[in-house]
């Protein structure tokens, strides 16, 4: 047999064969402060409640945000993700949402005092406030109102940030909220609070175990009006464009695993930072495939970070963060 001869311009094997060429070749690494923890509050002060979807996962109270996360932040922590989970208190216009002690202004002001330098991002939406578990306020015959919607958010952003959150970020998906947010902001002399927007967040199953942990699972239809659909890469694209132009000061790709060609073409497109959110679905899917010994379980975690950084992401947004803070101690 003729023996096959590679010329060398295509030898690749020589550049990589040592540890320290594979890491020469690999990108820098996350830097701590690049992951985001997202973590759920609810208005039962002294609660920790288990999540069955999501393996090691809570509900906390206020009283119980520093066993929730003391651990993490001597590992490194600098940022998280709240989500408020309210017991009752539901109603047609989210009125919960920024009360004086709904769960996340009451987490915001519990937070600064135990962990004075840790950042604060507040995720802005209404389903978990609302009866019917939508993102947005009906009007006339049952047809979702944006207008009254995006003026609502605008609200519960300026709420937010006069309680001392750092950041706010808009999941609803609703048509200008970025702009309807940028305004109320600065006609509350809140101006410097950066926007992160759920830019391009798609109608995924994915969100299965987050919905059960966040109470907001729609009491009728579902998020198709409102939630990209799962191959739009035109509109996702244009949702981007469109957040750019109204002041996003970050956008974000949602979920990240099943939409690497998106984070890519987001951190091709624009000039500000790329976060992506390794949602619940895909975080619970990691864990039971480690647990019934298909991998192992931080090797996987590894290789999904770095995917979502070979992608083009700048900031992840993920449940395993702990855990990553952790190992890399």
């Amino acid at each position: 047999m003729t023996r096959i001869h590679v010329p060398d311009a295509h030898r690749l094997h020589p550049g990589y064969a040592h540890p320290v060429l594979r890491r020469w070749q690999s990108g820098p690494d996350v830097d701590p402060s690049q992951l985001v923890y997202p973590i759920f509050v609810v208005d039962d002060s002294d609660a920790r409640q288990e999540i069955n979807g999501m393996p090691g996962q809570y509900r906390w109270g206020v009283n119980r945000l520093e066993e929730a996360l003391s651990s993490a932040v001597a590992d490194g922590l600098r940022s998280v993700l709240l989500f408020g989970v309210p017991s009752g208190d539901k109603d047609a216009a989210a009125s919960h949402a920024d009360g004086p002690d709904s769960p996340v202004i009451s987490a915001l002001r519990r937070l600064r005092e135990l962990f004075p330098d840790l950042y604060l991002i507040t995720d802005i939406c209404l389903c978990a406030y609302t009866d019917h578990g939508h993102c947005c306020l009906f009007g006339e015959h049952g047809r979702m109102d944006n207008e009254a919607t995006i003026q609502r958010l605008a609200g519960i952003a300026v709420s937010y940030a006069g309680a001392g959150a750092n950041m706010v970020a808009p999941s609803d998906m609703m048509d200008g909220r970025i702009r309807s947010i940028k305004q109320g902001l600065r006609e509350a002399a809140l101006g410097d609070t950066p926007v992160m927007s759920y830019s391009a967040k798609f109608a995924s199953c994915f969100y299965g175990p987050f919905r059960e942990a966040a109470h907001s699972i729609p009491t009728f239809g579902d998020r198709h009006a409102y939630q990209l659909p799962v191959a739009a890469r035109g509109l996702a694209l244009r949702a981007i464009d469109r957040d750019i132009a109204e002041g996003a000061d970050f956008v974000m790709v949602k979920p990240a695993g099943p939409y690497l060609d998106i984070i890519r073409e987001a951190r091709n497109r624009v000039h500000v930072p790329v976060a992506c959110y390794q949602v619940s679905g895909e975080c619970a899917m990691i864990h039971h495939a480690a647990a019934a010994g298909s991998f192992e379980l931080r090797a996987a975690v590894h290789e999904s970070i770095d995917a979502f950084r070979r992608a083009g992401a700048d900031v992840f947004i993920t449940y395993f963060a702990p855990d990553l803070l952790r190992w890399k101690r």
